[in-house]
């Protein structure tokens, strides 16, 4: 028995293979980086009033902005600090599938930004990538260990030793750092990584 594939599935591997390649990662995560950079413009323009959509603590009614707290900064040294490992790593995920980056993406989102919003201190606003940067971080670290995969171990060790050093972060340390939003990005990059290749083993099996 044949299955016919349809224009929109195969439309749609293509986009994917070309996302996933090196020049479509490095177009999509310059894409990306370069709309923080316009936003922190706006935001600097307008007296900070971008900072509004981070994660206010506990606030029901701004559940939304975890989805909005990772493209604004608090200054250009937060957005500077911020935009390597935002580039690097957000191309090394990529570079193993676009379907498995977007996993990578929305579930340390998810995490990182719930951990800011129910654990920092009262009245307090989250904002940045870096706690999305810290999934991709474990995500990366973690795929190995899962996939059992010498090839994904060996950038996993790669990118631990570049920036290994980061993950004191997820420790409290330095008041105005979110060490929650650190941490719950971490926790949510691993999970990321377990779901990514429990579902590659069930359609190897």
């Amino acid at each position: 028995m044949t299955t016919a594939i349809s224009p929109y599935d195969t439309g749609r591997r293509s986009l994917a293979r070309r996302a996933s390649s090196l020049p479509g990662a490095v177009t999509i995560m310059g894409t990306l980086l370069a709309i923080m950079w316009v936003l922190e413009v706006i935001d600097q323009l307008t007296h900070n009033s971008l900072d509004a959509l981070g994660i206010r603590t506990r606030d029901v009614g701004d559940l939304w902005s975890i989805f909005t707290a990772p493209f604004v900064h608090f200054g250009w040294g937060h957005l500077e600090a911020n935009s390597l490992p935002f580039l690097v790593l957000g191309v090394v995920v990529l570079l193993g599938g676009l379907w498995r980056w977007i996993t990578a993406t929305a579930i340390p989102t998810l995490t990182s930004g719930l951990s800011a919003w129910l654990l920092s201190a009262p009245h307090t606003i989250t904002a940045g990538a870096s706690g999305l940067i810290f999934g991709w971080l474990t995500y990366v670290l973690a795929r190995g260990i899962f996939s059992r995969s010498w090839r994904h171990i060996l950038v996993g060790l790669a990118v631990l030793v570049i920036y290994g050093g980061v993950l004191w972060g997820m420790l409290p340390q330095n008041p105005g750092i979110s060490w929650q939003a650190h941490l719950g990005g971490a926790v949510g990059g691993v999970l990321a990584a377990w779901l990514v290749e429990a579902r590659s083993r069930r359609r190897v099996v």
